[in-house]
């Protein structure tokens, strides 16, 4: 097809002199967890976000104006742009190699670090269009540049050839991947069209000048196999489309953008759309580049201190004193929120970019926000007089609630039979408590120094719990130490559990970092997922991630969760004096307090895991429970043999 219409071309140093060089591909079929977050459902789905967010780069540095998405009958994915095309010239540094082939067969390799080629981007790492390579059994990339098309070939990150010119393209320019995910990494799980609609969809809402094309081949008999999308209002349409006939606090949501480069001379911007309604629970859906960001981060946290600074000042400046007990947690019932942001080299948490760690994107995103959010409710006190009644109503109940709790959990301990070997916290309030369950006593007397009294509660266990799927209802009731988790958590087991009368807002399982202390977290998770699953489904269930070795080198000391950030820090060093003394933790009960403290139980430095069910696939988490851990031997064998070749090695 022809394609007479194009952005402008851009600077012309987007060459190969552009493409940076970090270091090697082959770390990614070994450990693909590292680079994807898993060999999954959601991690497949990421191998096209990787590739899709490289052509979305392209659309936001304003090079590009059209991406065309298709997914074909054998469940391979072609992503094709208008943009400027992957330089196809030798690269400087390896001049028998293509740009091309270093950008696809290198880790780290690509325009992004400089910040020359591009502003903002979201595929920031560099690592993206390499580790799609890496983990496909095919890959085709075809680029149309200087009215030339030309092509390479791939198969699990090893070319299948050089750059070849495969013909002429007059009135053609741009980048066409297609891949096909490598069933060794994946096993059967395959791509799902109504999850890429949805992803997709959400990419052309983000960046309203672009206009993204969708074609399947697979007809699933609920997602359309061809549509086109462009939305002009942005975020505003989303907001709207989202919320469809439910009714709203304001006609029209808050909503708009601010350009950094204007407020602050820094590059970047800030879009978001806001709306309160009775009708159904709140959200907020936030994106970095048009990354999705489904754990928040700085951009968020900036976002709701404005409308929080912002619905207080209104309510100061109308003398309605109650407007000070609004807090954010008011603000998100019934606050449905979309936030993106475009800012340049973000820093993420994590390779998977799920939440943002860029400090800066908090002041900016703030600062925009509240300045316009002031601005809207002076100029519409309809909206803002409702909205306000609403958040404080909202304030009222939850102080009450709060108070109601507090009354019934001092009444609670003094009814309840508490095991004996629990440590509570002193603290009446379930908010802000955290029960530890930890693994034998010996690991209890160290996390007993650790810990804070006020709000953290610890329960060891001796040996490893029952395993609920392989035994006999009857045994549920006698077991002692489930009898005694149930009782410290102030709940009941099964149809008679209460979400309400959890006695912790944290419950925390906190392992040794080997075999046996992951085959005890297994059981654990088993346990609360078949007896007290709203419990995950609210949130309150978590993993503590302790360290498995200490880096000392003279007063500088770092701990690591793995060999491999063991083995990072030793090449690069700790920046102190003298030879680097490893130390590797056998357990809990080996580490003093003040390390157990600052790695593992203080929440300003620790890092916690929440046990999460993935609500697109509810069903697959029943299964592959039922599957590792129920009464049929054979299930666990055929799981283990299908995924024994991602075991690189056992610590045992």
């Amino acid at each position: 097809m022809a394609e007479d219409l194009f952005p402008s071309e851009g600077p012309d140093d987007y060459n190969a002199d552009s493409i940076e060089v970090l270091e090697g591909l082959e770390p990614v079929r070994k450990r693909p967890g590292m680079y994807i977050g898993g060999t999954d459902e959601r991690a497949l789905h990421h191998l096209v976000a990787e590739v899709l967010d490289n052509s979305m780069d392209e659309a936001v540095a304003g090079f590009a104006n059209r991406i065309e998405v298709e997914l074909h009958d054998d469940y391979a994915v072609t992503i094709r742009d208008n943009g400027r095309g992957i330089p196809i010239d030798p690269h400087p540094k390896f001049p028998d190699k293509s740009a091309l082939e270093v950008i696809l067969c290198t880790l780290h390799a690509g325009g992004k670090f400089s910040g020359k080629a591009y502003q903002t981007s979201g595929g920031l790492h560099g690592v993206g269009a390499s580790v799609v390579n890496a983990l496909s059994d095919s890959m085709v990339v075809q680029v149309a540049r200087n009215k030339e098309v030309y092509e390479q070939r791939f198969s699990r990150g090893i070319p299948l050839g050089g750059v070849e010119k495969i013909g002429s393209a007059p009135n053609r320019r741009g980048t066409t991947v297609t891949f096909h995910a490598d069933e060794q990494i994946f096993g059967k799980h395959r791509f799902k069209p109504a999850r890429l609609f949805q992803s997709i969809r959400s990419k052309a809402y983000l960046f309203s000048g672009v206009e993204i094309r969708w074609k399947s081949g697979i007809d699933d008999g609920e997602t359309p196999t061809e549509a086109t999308f462009h939305f002009p209002g942005g975020l505003s349409d989303y907001l709207t489309e989202t919320l469809g006939t439910a009714s709203t606090y304001s006609e029209k949501p808050f909503a708009g953008v601010v350009d950094f480069t204007e407020k602050f001379n820094t590059p970047g911007k800030v879009e978001w759309a806001i709306n309160w309604t009775p009708s159904r629970d709140g959200f907020i859906q936030s994106y970095c580049n048009t990354v999705p960001t489904p754990e928040g981060g700085t951009h968020e946290a900036g976002f709701w201190a404005a409308i929080l600074k912002g619905i207080r000042a209104y309510g100061e400046l109308i003398n309605n004193r109650k407007a000070t007990q609004i807090t954010r947690d008011d603000l998100t019932t019934g606050g449905c929120a979309l936030v993106s942001c475009f800012i340049r080299e973000p820093e993420f948490v994590g390779q998977t970019k799920d939440r943002l760690a860029t400090t800066e994107a908090q002041r900016l995103v703030e600062n925009s926000v509240r300045d316009h959010f002031d601005n809207w409710l002076a100029a519409d006190t309809k909206s803002a007089g409702a909205i306000l009644d609403f958040l404080v109503l909202r304030a009222e109940e939850r102080l009450r609630r709060k108070q109601e709790k507090e009354t019934a959990r001092k009444s609670a301990t003094k009814k309840l039979r508490l095991p004996g070997k629990l440590t509570d916290c002193s603290s009446n309030a379930r908010e802000g408590t955290e029960l530890f369950i930890v693994e034998g006593d010996s690991a209890g007397g160290s996390a007993k120094m650790a810990r804070d009294r006020k709000t953290q509660a610890l329960l060891p266990l001796r040996g490893k719990i029952l395993n609920v799927l392989g035994a006999a209802s009857s045994k549920l009731g006698s077991n002692a130490e489930i009898s005694d988790l149930s009782q410290a958590l102030g709940v009941g087991l099964g149809t008679k559990f209460n979400v309400d009368d959890l006695r912790y807002e944290k419950v925390i399982i906190m392992t040794d970092a080997d075999v046996d202390g992951a085959h005890i977290a297994a059981l654990l998770m088993t346990f609360f997922f078949t007896q007290m699953r709203p419990m995950i489904d609210a949130g309150h269930l978590y993993l503590a991630c302790p360290p498995l070795f200490r880096l000392t080198q003279g007063a500088k000391r770092v701990y690591c969760l793995d060999e491999i950030e063991r083995d990072e820090w030793l090449d690069k060093g700790l920046g102190g004096k003298g030879k680097i003394d490893v130390s590797r933790f056998k357990g809990l009960g080996e580490m003093d307090a003040k390390d157990l403290k600052d790695t593992t139980m203080n929440p300003l430095t620790r890092q916690l895991i929440r046990v999460t069910i993935d609500e697109d696939t509810p069903g697959e988490t029943g299964d592959l429970v039922e599957r590792l851990m129920g009464k049929k031997p054979e299930k666990r064998f055929e799981y283990i043999s299908e995924n024994a070749k991602f075991v690189e090695e056992l610590d045992v």
